[in-house]
């Protein structure tokens, strides 16, 4: 596993971090994005390669549960990769 801050990805989106789970099986692909989204400030964006065929419906599911927003996602040749930026915390979404 691969966790570091990267560059500009070929998908035209910023991330401020990448996490590489290829070889994982659920529920870890989920947990260590779970982890590594709790480390990003709001709006950054955690870059996501995933290999369990799952994680096609789990990290959407995550999103979706927690409030992050799925910006992007690539299936391709058995690897997907997902863009999530991080939600604003609970007390800047009430302002």
């Amino acid at each position: 596993m691969t966790y570091s801050t990267t560059s500009p990805s070929d998908s035209g989106i910023q991330a401020s971090a990448t996490l590489d789970t290829s070889g994982l099986l659920c529920p870890l692909p989920v947990y260590k994005a779970s982890v590594a989204l709790q480390k990003l400030a709001p709006g950054e964006v955690l870059e996501l390669v995933c290999t369990d065929p799952g994680s096609l419906a789990d990290i959407p599911a995550l999103a979706h549960r927690v409030g992050h927003r799925l910006l992007r996602t690539v299936a391709s040749g058995g690897k997907q990769t997902f863009w999530l930026e991080k939600r604003a915390s609970r007390s800047e979404s009430v302002r």
